[in-house]
């Protein structure tokens, strides 16, 4: 029996209605407010029901689980409505089980020690040239694609494949220092292309491809503006994009050529442009898709100082092996994964972005089968690990080889941790493999990590405090209302954070401010941007655009400055779509706000497009909503999670009319879109007194802490002449100690710091101590006054002697003073100082030699101990806490704070020799690390 016209059997028809209620309940579950009657067969799966890529990939999951098949993760990319996914579905043969990652046989890997990484290259091309000449055959990678086993690719080959790239670009008449874009999916091509555009003496310039071929026109106009602004003479692409050349090359004047790497390939050139350290080696666009892009300028000698300190921070060696999803247009794939892994000589095993949202279980099993050390992603990839992945696709799943999951890129979510954690733990997740990171563009990638074997530090705040006061203030275990910041690490070796207030003034600890960096790979700036470059420095320091506070030396971001979005590990910039949906007929003008609401559940940013209309019939108001969605995914390359309608005067702004982002996310994620209005008058006095309260909580911080500087600069101008004059005219040394004693006890009283001493047992009774203490501020000797209640000799360089107001006052309280540039000299200032403690006189060391603004405990000079060590004299260990916060290495602008006197248990010599005096300064430096809880600065700058 035939079927008549136009028919379908009776299994297709079963198929298709299966096919659409999956679809059906998955928009709903994403978008509540709308009507299931959009769900056709034909409707455009992003532009029309808003399915964006993390969307799609849950629905080729729960098809795969429906219908007992497997899906080709192309289809991803290639599916545009529910018609293609039903042909694929009824094409797909049917399969009993799915295949288990852990059958496939174990991929050989480069664990083996390559020797030493080539730390004298200047550039990337030195890099790879060194591992050429010394390892060629070594595989630098593994590369995945749909198959079960990975191609590798060797140092030899990727050299090979790049300079046939750079040839091409030559035959092409580009020339150095011009700039070539890249625009290919995670493949060999785009690793050739990427050196062979810097074989060339060019400048790459990645830029992330489209989803799907269908978008790849709307995409390219999109990126118009970056590649204009890099003067862009050529794009490497996929072949579907060369016959929209003539549309790109009318909006960028100086491109020249659309190419693809097929096209490229020539024999090597003889001759090949020079490259040096100071040539730029990529530029990073942190935006482009809206408003004006910035690209910034990253030369091989920021990418390779990155590198080194990323490196050293957590120990790597050729022996780690790096699984990697990330994309390669990304600076968190390209540079931390990929050339840094080929830096060190690591394995890198590197799967497609689109593998892991089709299946996230494989980079799981690719670590399992690679014993992959090292990984990465975004908050999102590990949410989609708890969400996506079924416990039976698991196991046998071992992840115990992994010492670092860098979790970085976008906001890191406490329960996300806490959740994966609980989790995979039961997989061999070592609980301090987590390790949650920051970084930017602007310093190439990395700027801070936290100490290796630590694992995730949460800390609980003090809501009301951090709200009204922006004081991180630490909340009881029992506060249900405490808010929760993940620690993002301390600066790598060789990089320094602050906090500022609005006048660039370094804040103390645990006050929130902008957040601002200095660094050996901070960028020189934005490409052929000068006033974004100008916006970005502040007297040497480089604004993040991060609101953060700092504690122990950790960095914790709370918010940021800027209006961008992260979405799924992308940077969104809202202000051009803002302005093209406010031109939609039926939106008021002007009265658009798009930000990034997170998701409590996910820790995930969703989009949310809020926008101001008089329309009150549902017909034309869904209609609204179909306009908004597809103009937000046309500007911004991907659809929006929520588009609210919200009644005239609901988004807030200031009283010059700019949008307040924060506070309409403030008012939608408190459900307070459409409230009842109430009288004029009212609107405004709230309006008035919102906005008001703000600014006037920022003032009267701003104020207060002027006039407690002013107030406690005005206290120590008071005290220290007469302070000064008794202790220069006094005979007895007793009797100057007290007056300075009470001087500086006084200052403290007056100024509101509070003091605590703890172990002054451990100084009872009249015996000769040799005391060393960590230097934090010029305030630590004054504290150390206060808190003795005994005499001792400070040990102070010898520079110092020859001040006259600060060398009489040193010399009167006993100060002993050494030399530390005339080595001869300071031998003999030596013998003395140890003579001295032999004779009885207390001594007290700052063995650091001197201070720095940032936190943490440097290296120890031998001086203290070796004197201690010959004479047969306890060590006394004393940490300060407090005295940086209040007083900074590099101001003298006062913050209010309190100080804790730790002094520790004296640690008695074994030995009076060198050896001796070592195991003297290693466990006194051990003990005030330990109580000082900063970061270890003589362990990172080793």
């Amino acid at each position: 029996m035939t079927c008549p016209p136009h028919s379908e059997p009776d299994t297709d028809v079963d198929i298709r209605h299966r096919l659409l209620d999956i679809v059906r309940t998955l928009s709903r579950e994403l978008h509540p407010d709308r009507d299931d009657s959009e769900v056709q067969l034909d409707a455009a799966l992003e532009r029309e029901l808003g399915f964006d890529s993390l969307t799609r990939a849950e629905l080729l999951t729960r098809l795969e689980r429906e219908f007992q098949i497997g899906l080709s993760e192309q289809l991803l990319a290639s599916a545009e409505t529910p018609r293609d996914l039903l042909r694929a579905v009824t094409s797909a043969a049917p399969q009993q089980a799915q295949k288990q990652e852990r059958s496939q046989p174990a991929a050989p890997a480069n664990r083996t020690e390559a020797g030493a990484a080539p730390h004298r290259a200047t550039t990337l091309l030195e890099v790879l040239d060194w591992h050429v000449q010394t390892r060629p055959e070594r595989v630098q990678l593994y590369l995945y694609d749909e198959a079960e086993d990975p191609q590798p690719i060797s140092y030899r080959s990727l050299r090979d494949g790049a300079l046939a790239i750079a040839a091409g670009l030559l035959a092409h008449g580009v020339k150095p220092g011009q700039t070539v874009a890249i625009m290919l999916p995670t493949g060999r091509e785009y690793l050739f292309c990427f050196f062979g555009i810097l074989y060339a003496g060019a400048i790459p310039v990645p830029i992330y491809p489209p989803a799907r071929p269908s978008q790849l026109e709307d995409h390219l106009q999109r990126h118009a503006g970056i590649l204009a602004n890099a003067a862009t003479v050529l794009l490497i692409t996929v072949s579907e994009a060369r016959p929209l050349a003539r549309l790109l090359k009318s909006r960028v004047q100086t491109l020249d050529t659309i190419t693809t790497p097929d096209d490229l390939h020539r024999e090597p050139a003889e001759l090949l442009p020079p490259v040096t350290s100071q040539d730029i080696a990529f530029l990073q666009y942190t935006s482009g898709s809206t408003g004006q892009p910035k690209g910034v300028v990253l030369s091989h000698a920021d990418l390779l100082a990155n590198i080194r300190a990323m490196g050293r921070a957590i120990r790597v060696d050729s022996t780690d092996v790096f699984v990697s999803w990330l994309p390669l247009y990304h600076d968190m794939g390209l540079i931390g994964a990929w050339l840094g892994s080929l830096y060190y000589a690591m394995t890198l095993v590197l799967m497609s972005p689109l593998t892991f949202l089709t299946r996230p279980q494989r980079w799981l099993w690719a670590v399992h089968r690679h014993r992959g050390t090292l990984s990465a992603g975004p908050n999102f990839a590990y949410e989609l690990c708890l969400t996506r992945i079924p416990d039976e696709a698991l196991a046998g799943l071992d992840l115990g080889s992994l010492r670092m999951l860098f979790n970085g890129a976008e906001p890191v979510s406490p329960q996300t941790i806490r959740r994966f954690n609980r989790r995979f733990a039961q997989y061999g997740l070592h609980p301090t493999a987590i390790a949650p990171v920051y970084g930017l563009a602007e310093a190439a990638v990395g700027l801070a990590f936290p100490p290796l074997g630590r694992g995730p530090r949460i800390d609980r705040i003090v809501r009301d405090i951090f709200v009204d006061e922006a004081r991180a203030q630490p909340a009881a275990e029992e506060d249900p209302h405490a808010l929760e910041y993940v620690a993002c690490g301390q600066p790598l070796p060789g990089y320094e954070l602050r906090v500022v207030d609005d006048s660039s003034r370094e804040l103390p600890d645990r006050q929130q401010g902008r957040l601002q960096f200095r660094g050996p790979s901070a960028t020189s700036g934005y490409y052929r941007n000068p006033k974004a470059t100008r916006a970005l420095f502040d007297d040497g320091w480089l604004e993040t655009g991060d609101l953060a506070y700092i504690a122990d030396g950790e960095v914790y971001l709370t918010s940021r400055i800027k209006d961008v979005i992260i979405r799924g590990g992308r940077n969104i910039y809202p202000y051009e779509a803002e302005h093209a949906i406010g031109e939609l007929e039926g939106v008021r003008k002007g009265c658009v706000a798009i930000f990034g609401s997170v998701d409590p559940d996910s820790g995930t940013e969703r989009l949310v497009v809020m926008a101001e209309t008089r329309l009150t019939d549902p017909a034309a108001r869904a209609d609204l909503q179909t306009r908004i969605r597809h103009t937000s995914h046309d500007l911004l390359g991907l659809p929006p999670d929520k588009v609210v309608l919200a009644p005239p005067r609901t988004i807030l702004k200031t009283s010059s009319g700019k949008i307040r982002r924060p506070a309409t996310r403030e008012l939608y994620e408190q459900g307070r879109v459409g409230d009842k209005s109430r009288a004029v008058w009212w609107q405004i006095v709230r309006l008035v007194g919102a906005s008001l309260l703000p600014e006037t909580r920022r003032v009267w911080r701003g104020l207060r802490h002027l006039t407690y500087a002013a107030y406690v600069q005005l206290l120590f101008w008071l005290l220290a002449p007469p302070v000064w004059t008794l202790v220069v005219i006094l005979p007895r040394e007793s009797w100057r100690w007290a007056v300075m004693r009470r001087g500086a006890r006084l200052l403290l009283r007056l100024a509101g710091v509070p003091l605590q001493v703890h172990g002054t047992e451990y100084l009872a009774g009249n015996g000769t101590r040799v005391m060393v203490a960590n230097h934090a501020s010029y305030l630590d000797g004054v504290m150390l006054v206060a808190a003795l209640d005994r005499p001792f000799s400070f040990v102070a360089k010898g520079e110092l002697q020859s001040q006259w107001l600060a060398g009489l006052f040193l010399k009167r309280i006993g100060t002993q003073f050494v030399e530390r540039f005339d080595k001869q000299k300071g031998v003999i200032d030596a013998r003395r100082i140890t003579g001295l403690a032999r004779g009885g006189r207390s001594l007290l060391f700052f063995p650091e030699g001197t201070l720095r603004r940032m936190p943490g405990l440097m290296a120890f000079h031998m001086g203290a101990f070796a004197a201690a060590a010959e004479a047969g004299l306890a060590v006394v260990p004393i940490t300060l806490r407090g005295t940086r916060s209040i007083l900074r290495g590099d101001t003298w602008f006062p913050r209010h704070g309190a100080v804790s006197v730790l002094i520790s248990e004296p640690i008695i010599p074994h030995g009076n020799d060198w050896a001796a005096a070592v195991r003297l300064r290693d466990a006194a430096r051990n003990r005030i690390l330990k109580q000082l809880g900063e970061p270890d600065l003589a362990r990172d700058m080793s």
